[in-house]
């Protein structure tokens, strides 16, 4: 048997998120024995969109595919760019002509094809086709072409989350939610196999308000006044998953958490 371990990273935001997995990825690489690495991408451009010099920050930190999400063209021409490259996925459920690819498939060291498909929510979000259908096409063009499937739920409600998970569970190796930056403690493996997580939070700074400096959003918040937003510094960590998969049967067989950075630091004696 062929085991295949995956490590997940949610929403990497900024130069913060990208520091961390320059300095910590290839460490916790070595020390978990991670074979692939897939990471959120849509923030890297300073918090929105992604740029070839990001993109390439990232790559060269050890991450194997970048996913991307409603940000993924706020800096389109540089996306366009981009957009050759097997690296890099978008929502498959975004209008057909769309700049870019919905899944990709790589060749990993040990002879297994992986892909990657990435699906955008439409509950809270944007506009996009169905991301149930969405999924189902993906999976018939992959057909064949893969023996592990990993899928990037980028969404607003863990409901629509979790349906998904069902919808492909023992149909996929994996099922992650990212967007709200904010890590969900669900990660388990679903009846027929497939492990799951309604959000694996955002590799970047929480000292913050979901990566962004805490008194620009308090303001915004508060008084109702436009403002700008700055990413904040402090607190930088990356939570993240790390999912162990069955190449023979495409199965996940144990799911874990995984973090870069120090831990959240809480008052009082642990519990």
């Amino acid at each position: 048997m062929t085991a295949l371990r995956i490590a997940f990273f949610g929403d990497v935001v900024g130069m913060p998120g990208i520091r961390l997995l320059q300095q910590e990825l290839g460490a916790a690489v070595r020390k978990h024995r991670v074979d692939f690495v897939v990471a959120n991408g849509e923030n890297l451009a300073q918090g929105a969109g992604i740029t070839r010099g990001t993109a390439e920050a990232v790559f060269g930190a050890g991450v194997d595919v970048l996913t991307n999400g409603d940000h993924v063209f706020r800096r389109r021409q540089e996306f366009r760019k981009l957009q050759s490259d097997p690296r890099i996925v978008r929502p498959a459920n975004l209008p057909p002509r769309a700049a870019g690819r919905g899944h990709t498939v790589v060749n990993t060291r040990s002879g297994l094809r992986v892909a990657v498909v990435n699906l955008i929510g439409r509950v809270f979000m944007d506009p996009a086709d169905c991301p149930f259908r969405g999924a189902d096409a993906a999976l018939e063009a992959l057909a064949g072409q893969a023996d592990v499937v990993l899928v990037d739920f980028h969404a607003e409600a863990t409901s629509e989350k979790m349906a998904m998970g069902w919808h492909l569970d023992g149909r996929v190796s994996a099922v992650v939610g990212t967007h709200t930056h904010t890590p969900t403690a669900d990660h388990q493996i679903l009846t027929r196999g497939t492990a799951y997580i309604s959000d694996l939070g955002m590799v970047g700074a929480y000292d913050s308000v979901i990566g962004r400096v805490k008194d620009r959003v308090l303001y915004r918040f508060v008084t109702g006044m436009p403002t700008t937003f700055h990413l904040a510094e402090r607190g930088v960590r990356g939570p993240g998953l790390l999912v162990t998969v069955d190449g023979e049967t495409g199965r996940a067989e144990e799911v874990c958490p995984l973090l870069l950075g120090e831990p959240l630091r809480r008052r009082g004696a642990p519990c």
